[in-house]
């Protein structure tokens, strides 16, 4: 199976699209060869809809199999397309880019450290996780500089000690360091992934592949 591919040329496909386990949030627009690859790799149902009428869905969307976290400037239409697979929850404010500040599977989920105690109340209800403010390797989008899975973690090459040292007081998963597009430190950018299996973008290497197979227990498959 080809652990590749690109929308429309671009290798950073966790920009264009957003993994909530058993389903696919991408937009409208993109090509049917994208959605065959995506379903061949990680056996989901597609939900189609933009974001505040963007294409940028996995900058803008967050979650887990209980619930949908999205931009505020999400429009009504686009809300109740997600809502027919999961319950929304609006991230309102300035830090509303879901998918870039928050990094989230089912067990957990870490947050931009600069986030109000209030929306990560309201985060850890929707999702029903733990929820812990956190930066990996100085970034503080971590839902760019990471990826999680209910299988395992893939963080930003230059997380610390301390920083991953945060993630496993709060889950017991496998946790590593990796790269992404032939050397990308914001994995979340160019990965997708589930329990069942990932898919990367087209730049991204062999030995990046290998690596992203090892933290998520999918050695056999490459």
């Amino acid at each position: 199976m080809n652990r590749t591919t690109a929308i429309g040329g671009d290798p950073h496909i966790g920009i264009f699209c957003r993994i909530l386990e058993e389903i696919a949030v991408v937009p409208p627009e993109v090509p049917d060869e994208f959605c065959e690859a995506l379903k061949a790799a990680l056996d989901v149902e597609l939900v189609r809809t933009t974001i505040q009428g963007s294409s940028i869905v996995g900058s803008l969307v967050a979650g887990n199999s209980r619930a949908v976290v999205v931009s505020g400037l999400a429009m009504p239409d686009e809300v109740r397309a997600l809502e027919d697979y999961r319950e929304v929850y609006r991230l309102e404010g300035t830090m509303n880019a879901a998918g870039n500040v928050i990094l989230a599977n089912d067990r957990f989920a870490a947050v931009h450290p600069e986030m109000e105690p209030e929306v990560i109340e309201e985060i850890k209800n929707h999702l029903g996780v733990e929820v812990i403010r956190l930066t990996l390797g100085g970034v503080k989008t971590v839902g760019m500089a990471g990826y999680a899975t209910n299988r395992g973690v893939l963080v930003h090459p230059r997380a610390t000690p301390k920083e991953l040292g945060r993630l496993e007081g709060v889950i017991d998963l496998p946790i590593g360091t990796g790269s992404i597009n032939m050397g990308s430190s914001l994995v979340g950018t160019g990965l997708l992934a589930n329990s069942h299996g990932y898919i990367a973008g087209d730049e991204t290497s062999g030995f990046e592949l290998g690596r992203i197979a090892d933290v998520f227990g999918f050695v056999e498959g490459i």
